[in-house]
């Protein structure tokens, strides 16, 4: 079980994509094609997360086909990939949706994300996490890694709160 303490009130996930949903590694082929690993159980945090009404959206600072593909599988409305300021666009959907402070939380994972993670109130991270954004106040840890469950933990979490 998480130890994971969210509010019932998040109505949208926004969330980086590599180091969070993937194992923040790149595979390069011989012929220059850079490919990255899911695992299924977030692939299917995805999908669990939709089904119970929750949003989600994802701010990545590269592009990559894997965001394509689950976004459309998924029906995911905010996708917004080779991001430089991250902050901008996460202010834009809290903006765009009217989103009060304890209706959605940040997923981050290294020194990009961490304007973001300081305008969230309700901010995660992940174990492998540079010091800086684990030393933020009220931050919380996923007990997963990023892209090992990382993603499904925070997934199961809020549903379980929707269902009590």
């Amino acid at each position: 079980m998480s130890k994971l303490k969210l509010p019932s009130t998040i109505k949208m996930v926004i969330t980086d994509f590599d180091g969070v949903v993937t194992d923040n590694c790149v595979y390069i082929s011989d012929s220059g094609e850079f490919s990255r690993r899911l695992n299924f159980a977030d692939v299917m945090g995805f999908s669990r997360l939709r089904k119970n009404g929750f949003d989600i959206a994802i701010v990545s600072g590269e592009k990559n086909h894997a965001i394509e593909i689950l976004a459309k599988k998924f029906e995911i409305k905010e996708v917004h990939t080779n991001i430089r300021k991250k902050i901008d666009v996460v202010k834009e959907i809290v903006n765009k949706y009217s989103l009060k402070e304890d209706e959605y939380l940040y997923i981050g994972d290294d020194v990009n994300d961490l304007e973001s993670l300081e305008f969230s109130k309700n901010r995660l991270t992940v174990p492998h996490a540079p010091s800086e954004l684990k030393e933020l106040e009220g931050i919380q840890i996923t007990e997963k890694d990023g892209g090992n469950g990382a993603f499904r933990e925070v997934a199961e979490c809020l549903i379980g709160l929707k269902n009590l």
